[in-house]
């Protein structure tokens, strides 16, 4: 990396009159990127700290969300770089296996082809190349938003070095027993052809139907109720409550299923609540998991009745009909025999669906491979539980605690092509072998590898370490893990974090992937509502970033982000964003055009004005906040600390201030013009991991140095100066105060006004040419006359306002005011003296009345204290 060389300032440094971010972004960006400064050496002696980027899918493109979560880590490496450590933000992409596989096979349908005329291997491969030509738009993206990643070790789940990981692990587990081939219910979509996890499956209420059936016949009958009749041609049985006396008579013997030639058996399993509909419910064990478990029980038969397609394959008349088509066929033959009881539709109930394709999802008897999840989820519970690794905030630890202390063993294979290809052989024999990445597979005659991958999560699961060399013993493996936090939403905490945790533990021999688990809330629009692609409410970040510069999204997205909580944001926050960036370069360049510098020490504070001390001791507090703050992983309260120390006490109060110091010359200016520039120094040091961009550009104008990415963090010196800090605060009471005023009595901010101060005796008398510069008070003169007084912090304000307004219609004004609160107070006091309306009204409507009698209440007060001060007409 290079060195922060210690350059001179400028002796007249110039900025251009206003700050046009999209002319130097781009520019700051690749100068950074070319310098190294994002690049970690593993032979460093500096400490290690390291984030793994979640990694975006192959085919996405950046949104919100991914502008919000990279905002944060970048501005906790960009900190962590300027303390001292060997700070590494490692980048990389997801392969991504149903969604990218789903583009491809688009592009090929376009050409009138599908997967299966390539074959697999050329599939495959056209697969690449699609990855080369379309894939990692966000990689570009994430440039735009400033992320410091280091570049050179940017990472692909499917590269050759993560494949390596991944088939060393699962020959571990598989060696271990913890990976198993199994048939057992999964989730199917009939569109994408392949097995998907439950927390793939997106549950929503649909429009149903309710079908009521008779099973049985004569005094041997039972009602079923079912949203899916179609499935019925696979029931094997009826259960019913053991205790359920209305159906004792029906256990174990064998009623007729309607529509087949075949009987199934009444079979008692506690399973069934007695209370719910009918109390017997059907048993298709093949088609549903809560059958399934019942089937595997009573040793039922599991009878698949459906292709992959979600076709009917059951012999007879709804054969080769579509699962849809058949549900409504097999209800119209039912009703043709008598056998409907009951029909509700609609029939609101939730319903699951692909979350990729919206399909819905068939429940469906397969062989798939499963991960024995016990054990690995034991171990990633206990590491929190015994503190090894802290969630933050922590009471997301319960929802963590409730996934991986329920977690059912994981379905790992998916019939896809793209991804990693599990890795087993099956011989001509029955023979099965799982071969590692440094074995040779089986070859003969009649040897095939098993056609499925593996869950894209499977190899994100290993991304902490995978991504650092492991299974070799790496130096970046060695000086970079365990990470030190991952910060991510809560809503993955199922999808990812946990597998994360599970891997890690189990490859890296009990050593966490992480130290936190940082978890942030989801961004939504001004109103609390979801973005989402199908509602208007989405937004493209890269627009905002054109129409307000990248510093105004992040700092937008930092202000949000309080712990675990979603995050609202609206466009005009990012215009208040932008304006915050113009108001950090104007006051700056107004204070390098005046003389700020930070050429040579600070002076002795026995040399200093007593608003020099109270910025300085200001200063320090705010730097020990926003490193508490930092280590809190509060951004929106370090965000908002620096956004009202910079634009209300340095900007607003000290610069202002200060101007007289400033225009008088002498050695008091100089002094303050050395304080100013140390303030602003730090100030745009803190600043910089939220606001990179415009930070660097004013930074390195004030100081002369290389660049703000890599110079100090700003310490607490510890100096605070508590008299200097009550002394500066009654001058803004005095200035507040006498500001309020005159706005109430309709004077324009600039308009002068004749004014006696009587300050002798308080500590605001060093003050009173810069409280007259800000409140624009003129010396009295002759005439001088006063017509209002104002006693405020033991001074006195006295001003007069004659020739200023027009007294008669200012009283006139505030007497028609006065009438129309003290008419709301009446009405308010009315309505709450009722007792009828009272026992009547929605609380809610009550406590407006009372939030309105409240405001009557203050505006009758200040109304009649303007005119109390008001001369007498």
């Amino acid at each position: 990396m290079t060195e922060n060389t210690q350059q001179q300032p400028a002796s007249n440094p110039e900025l251009p009159t206003q700050y046009a971010p999209a002319q130097v972004e781009g520019k700051l960006y690749e100068r950074w990127v070319e310098r190294g400064y994002f690049s970690a050496d593993p032979k460093s002696e500096k400490p290690p700290y390291t984030i793994v980027i979640p990694p975006p899918n192959v085919t996405g493109s950046l949104h919100l969300g991914h502008a919000f979560q990279h905002t944060l880590m970048d501005a906790l490496t960009r900190r962590k770089r300027m303390q001292g450590y060997e700070a590494l933000w490692l980048p990389g992409m997801d392969h991504a296996g149903i969604a990218t596989q789903n583009k491809v096979e688009q592009q090929l349908a376009e050409e009138g082809k599908s997967r299966h005329d390539l074959g697999r291997e050329e599939f495959v491969e056209r697969v690449w190349q699609w990855k080369e030509e379309y894939g990692g738009k966000i990689l570009g993206q994430m440039r735009r938003l400033g992320d410091g990643v280091d570049w050179s070790r940017e990472r692909f789940t499917m590269d050759e070095g993560l494949s390596r990981a991944v088939q060393t692990i699962f020959k571990k587990l598989y060696d271990d027993e913890l990976i198993y081939r199994a048939e057992r219910i999964i989730n199917w979509c009939p569109r994408c052809l392949t097995a998907i996890s439950d927390i793939e499956v997106d549950y929503q209420d649909d429009n149903g139907e309710l079908v009521s059936i008779k099973y049985g016949e004569g005094d041997e009958t039972v009602v079923v109720a079912t949203t899916r009749v179609e499935t019925m041609l696979g029931d094997t049985a009826v259960a019913v409550h053991p205790d359920d006396e209305r159906y004792a008579h029906l256990i174990g013997k064998r009623i007729k299923l309607p529509l087949t030639d075949r009987t199934i058996p009444v079979v008692a399993d506690t399973h069934v609540d007695p209370e719910f509909g009918t109390g017997a419910v059907k048993v298709t064990p093949a088609h549903d998991p809560n059958d399934f478990a019942i089937g595997q029980r009573h040793g039922l038969e599991s009878m698949t009745v459906m292709d992959e397609h979600a076709v009917i394959t059951a012999h007879g008349p709804f054969q080769g009909l579509d699962r849809f088509e058949a549900r409504s066929a097999i209800v119209e033959a039912l009703r043709q025999q008598g056998r409907i009881v009951a029909e509700k539709r609609p029939y609101v109930h939730s319903v699951g669906h692909c979350s990729r394709c919206k399909t819905t999802i068939e429940p469906r008897l397969s062989l798939q491979w499963w991960v024995k999840v016990g054990p690995l989820a034991q171990a990633a519970g206990d590491a929190v539980r015994d503190g090894r690794v802290k969630i933050h905030p922590a009471d997301m630890s319960r929802r963590y605690f409730d996934w991986v202390d329920n977690m059912h063993d994981w379905c790992i294979s998916r019939q896809l092509w793209w991804g990693h290809r599990i890795p087993v052989w099956y011989g001509p024999n029955g023979e099965v072998v799982c071969v590692g990445p440094d074995e040779q597979p089986p070859t003969g005659e009649g040897w095939t590898q098993d056609s499925d991958v593996l869950d894209t999560w499977f190899s994100s699961g290993l991304w902490p370490f995978s991504t650092l060399g492991w299974p070799e013993k790496t130096p970046d493996l060695e000086k970079f893990y365990p990470t030190d936090v991952l910060l991510t939403g809560h809503d993955i905490i199922f999808f990812w974090v946990a597998r994360m945790m599970m891997f890690g533990l189990y490859a890296m021999e009990g050593e966490a992937p992480f130290h936190t688990i940082a978890l942030t809330g989801l961004v939504r629009d001004e109103h609390g509502k979801k973005m989402s692609k199908s509602n208007p409410n989405s937004v493209d970040p890269l627009d905002w970033m054109d129409a307000y510069g990248s510093d105004a999204v992040r700092f937008t997205l930092a202000r949000g982000a309080n712990p675990g909580a979603d995050v609202p944001i609206g466009e005009d926050w990012v215009q208040a964003s932008r304006n915050f960036a113009n108001k950090i370069w104007n006051a700056t360049r107004f204070a390098l055009m005046n003389g700020a510098t930070v050429e040579g020490e600070l002076p002795d504070p026995a040399q200093m004005s007593a608003t020099d001390r109270w910025i300085l001791s200001r200063l320090n507090t705010v730097v020990a906040e926003v490193d508490a703050y930092y280590d809190d992983y509060q951004f929106a309260k370090l965000s908002d600390s620096l956004y009202h120390f910079a634009w209300d006490e340095v900007f607003d109060w000290y610069v202002e201030l200060s101007k007289t110091t400033y225009f008088a010359g002498g050695e008091a200016a100089k002094v303050s013009a050395r304080v100013l520039g140390e303030v602003l120094d730090v100030t745009l040091r803190l600043l910089h991991p939220i606001v990179p961009f415009v930070t660097e550009t004013l930074w390195t104008t004030l100081t002369g140095k290389e660049s703000v990415v890599i110079a100090d963090w700003p310490a607490d010196s510890g100096f605070r100066d508590e008299g200097a800090e009550r002394e500066i605060e009654l001058v803004q009471r005095v200035v507040t105060e006498v500001r309020r005023f005159r706005s109430d009595q309709g004077l324009q901010p600039g308009q002068k006004v004749p004014a006696r101060l009587t300050l002798d005796g308080t500590a605001l008398a060093p003050h009173e040419a810069a409280i007259r510069q800000l409140l624009r008070l003129q010396p009295e003169g002759e005439g001088f006359s006063a017509t209002a007084t104002l006693p405020v912090a033991g001074a006195t304000v006295a001003l007069d306002l004659s020739g200023t307004i027009d007294v008669v219609a200012e009283r006139k004004r505030l007497a028609k005011d006065l009438a129309a609160a003290e008419k709301e107070k009446s009405q308010a006091q009315a309505k709450l003296g009722n007792e009828a309306f009272l026992a009547k009204a929605p609380d809610n409507v009550v406590e407006k009345i009372r939030t309105r009698l409240a405001k009557a209440e203050e505006d009758i007060e200040r109304i009649t204290a303007q005119l109390d001060r008001l001369p007498q007409a």
